[in-house]
């Protein structure tokens, strides 16, 4: 959808109009999900966290000022959620990352190559979601959801700097986790 459609919907929705809403959670559903599993790494979970994310959304509307995009302000508040939850079921053992993403089809090929992809990507999304949250919705947000810098820094409330900074550290991370698990080979 354009920008100005996508205007056009806020502005309907920030006056009541529940229609319009609906439309602009038709549209976001799929990547604010998305994210979400990322983030908790439990697929029922998210999905219970995406509805939170609607709601709160609907009760904040009448004030979204419009300073960024909706879908930057949306994924804020995924992001906060995010870390409510885990905040809260942080003593909860959670699903392993792999009985999560096989919830979410894999739309590639069936070669071989891709299965040696996917099992790294499998240990990736692993150490990926042992990452403090912090750190995890960074290396999210550029790295698996391809948001700019930019765009990163503004859904997560940092300056350019503290940004990359954390995204740094979050690579790093993982490269560490990496290194460690193939020496274990």
């Amino acid at each position: 959808m354009s920008e100005p459609e996508d205007h056009a919907l806020v502005a309907r929705a920030r006056d009541g109009d529940p229609i319009a809403f609906e439309e602009l959670v038709r549209q976001q559903t799929p990547q604010l999900y998305r994210l979400l599993v990322r983030m908790i790494g439990d697929a029922a979970a998210a999905e219970d966290v995406t509805q939170e994310c609607f709601v709160r959304a609907w009760r904040a509307l009448p004030n979204f000022r419009g300073d960024a995009r909706f879908s930057t302000w949306l994924y804020r508040i995924a992001i906060n959620e995010a870390n409510r939850f885990l905040a809260r079921e942080s003593r909860r053992e959670l699903l392993p990352f792999d009985d999560v993403m096989a919830d979410v089809p894999d739309l590639g090929a069936q070669t071989a190559e891709l299965a040696e992809a996917g099992e790294l990507r499998k240990q990736l999304e692993g150490l990926l979601a042992e990452l403090p949250t912090h750190y995890r919705a960074a290396v999210v947000l550029r790295d698996v959801e391809g948001f700019s810098n930019e765009e990163a820094a503004e859904v997560l409330e940092l300056d350019l700097r503290n940004f990359k900074s954390r995204l740094h550290r979050g690579r790093m991370a993982l490269r560490r986790r990496l290194e460690e698990l193939s020496e274990s080979y």
